[in-house]
């Protein structure tokens, strides 16, 4: 058995108030807070502190650097939880507005990615800029894990698991519910197909593109549902050691066609 084989992961999925910072940032502490014992990792959703609004005046009114309060309280929160937080915060970035996912460690560690893919139905590639550079892997625990964020989720050759690269993909999400089926067959064929665990972070409420309530999921290597519902989150325990057994046993990656490597 390894010496981090286990890693014990939470999904927040908090009900987003647009536009209200100090009111989501408290939202979050409460539900990190109240978080059961020994989560090392705890995900929360797109957008976590002030949504998206399809302004881009307003959007812009709320756009911060990676020091602005949405970070400071990411090091914060993480340094006195002794666990790793992720999720997306809408950043600046020369000008850009961006979508930014990121991991921030106990240690101060921390990366960032900005999302690729911005949802035009919704007009968010109006306002949002997209990101030019491949998902950072964090390694974190003895696993390694990647970013991306929801609408990425549609686009297989971009979260492609080149030389298994990774172990945990963490997907935070604004996914409404009438689209529920996608999401769900989604996450679980990207899980399949990379062979790595997928965390699907999405928020909870209401707002004006639909209903989000109870669709936060955490699946496994072979796109099986994990997790139990307490206290306010998803929370499961991963297995490093049963992911490698898989990855040994049905070993596809080798097989994969070499243009999708192109892309990378």
């Amino acid at each position: 058995m390894s010496l981090y084989n286990k890693l014990s992961v939470a999904v927040l999925p908090i009900d987003i108030a647009a536009g209200r910072k100090e009111d989501n940032l408290k939202m979050a502490s409460d539900a990190i807070g109240n978080l059961p014992y020994g989560i090392d990792l705890a995900v929360l959703p797109e957008l976590f502190t002030t949504a998206f609004v399809p302004d881009k005046d307003f959007c812009s009114s709320l756009a911060e650097g990676n020091d602005g309060p949405t970070m400071q309280w990411a090091f914060r929160t993480a340094k006195a939880k002794g666990a790793a937080i992720a999720g997306s915060f809408l950043a600046r970035e020369s000008g850009r507005l961006c979508n930014r996912a990121f991991l921030v460690e106990p240690s101060g560690d921390a990366i960032f990615y900005d999302k690729r893919h911005s949802f035009s139905i919704g007009r968010e590639s109006e306002v949002i800029s997209k990101g030019d550079c491949l998902p950072p892997i964090a390694r974190f625990r003895g696993w390694n894990i990647a970013l991306f964020v929801c609408y990425d989720l549609r686009f297989p050759a971009w979260m492609r698991n080149i030389g298994l690269k990774y172990d945990l993909m963490l997907v935070p999400a604004n996914w409404p519910k009438s689209r529920a089926f996608a999401w769900e067959h989604l996450l679980q064929a990207r899980a399949i197909e990379n062979q790595a665990y997928v965390i699907g972070a999405n928020r909870s409420g209401t707002d004006e593109y639909g209903v989000y309530d109870d669709m936060a999921r955490i699946y496994d290597y072979n796109g099986r549902p994990l997790g139990a519902e307490s206290r306010g989150c998803v929370h499961a325990v991963l297995s490093k050691d049963s992911l490698e057994k898989m990855r040994a046993a049905m070993p596809v990656h080798r097989d994969a066609d070499d243009f999708i490597l192109k892309i990378h």
